[in-house]
């Protein structure tokens, strides 16, 4: 797959403040979930991929070209901001016609774009209504809406969970995922990992600025292999099992969990632990009900990277 949005040495800063450092990345079609604490440098990252705002030093390259003042790439992304931007004394129709207009199409044309993206986050019932009426999750689908209106290639997603009920972000998440299968380049920011874990496993960690890491989840988990992992474990017979792992030089910790069934195991390396458990089982004949690592997700990956 070609490169869509490629980024050198990409920095920004205000004044004293570091908003985005030494930044080197190509990202391809899919999507891809940018990952990092509030503060982190998130949405001066999208901003400069867009073109919003200019760096400081370093290039951003969209579709191989400059994107800083080529307005020829504009309608082939969508944005979707963190920050609410609105005319509240507008309707949601008049915000999101208003924009397409500004991309040159026809009348016909704008109603019908208007009319397919509010029907999408479903918002076509309440269309008339004035945004300042609208509540949250509702200012938050009207953004998606803008976002998506013109069909856009690359769509941009600043926070878009933000807000929405449970059910709400559901159908954000399947229409996100429903992208990808159209071929397009969906980048989306959280700082709630599990929300990213749910659409994507191709992530890009942020901190202070910086890139920590980026890759599959599992990748990332090689990364930092050596950290201990926890390994909990649901069987007919917890201290035998606990009694086989206590000397081993690759277990560092055996607890017993709540209930009278499971044990807790905390190793620094799970190859040689796992190599080591079906054995186990078979020779001391216990029989085994559920096998699960607790921090084998992008929590915990997010914490280690970050030193917390």
């Amino acid at each position: 797959m070609n490169t869509v949005i490629e980024t050198d040495k990409l920095s920004k800063w205000y004044g004293n403040v570091l908003g985005l450092s030494d930044v080197s990345l190509k990202i391809k079609p899919g999507i891809t979930g940018i990952l990092g604490p509030n503060g982190a440098g998130k949405s001066t990252f999208l901003k400069l991929i867009t073109g919003q705002i200019k760096p400081n030093i370093g290039t951003v390259r969209l579709l191989g070209q400059k994107i800083r003042n080529n307005y020829c790439l504009m309608s082939k992304i969508g944005f979707c901001p963190e920050q609410d931007a609105f005319f509240d004394e507008m309707t949601g129709w008049e915000f999101v016609t208003g924009l397409l207009k500004l991309n040159g199409m026809s009348n016909d044309e704008v109603r019908s774009r208007a009319k397919d993206s509010l029907e999408i986050v479903e918002l076509i019932n309440d269309k008339d209504r004035v945004i300042r009426s609208y509540s949250r999750g509702m200012r938050q689908r009207l953004k998606i809406a803008q976002a998506i209106a013109h069909k856009p290639e690359i769509i941009i997603l600043d926070e878009p969970l933000n807000g929405l009920d449970p059910l709400g972000r559901r159908k954000i998440i399947r229409l996100i995922k429903e992208y990808k299968t159209e071929g397009k380049t969906i980048i989306i920011s959280s700082h709630v990992l599990p929300e990213i874990e749910a659409i994507t496993k191709k992530i890009i960690l942020i901190h202070q600025g910086k890139i920590f890491a980026q890759g599959d989840i599992h990748y990332i988990r090689d990364l930092i292999e050596s950290h201990p992992h926890m390994i909990s474990i649901n069987c007919s017979d917890p201290r035998k099992l606990a009694a086989k792992f206590i000397h081993k030089d690759f277990v560092l910790n055996v607890n017993f969990g709540t209930s009278q069934d499971s044990l807790l195991v905390e190793t620094n390396n799970r190859d040689k632990f796992f190599g080591l458990l079906p054995s186990l089982f078979v020779e001391e004949k216990i029989d085994v009900f559920s096998i699960t690592s607790p921090d084998d997700n992008l929590q915990a990956v997010f914490d280690y990277l970050i030193g917390s």
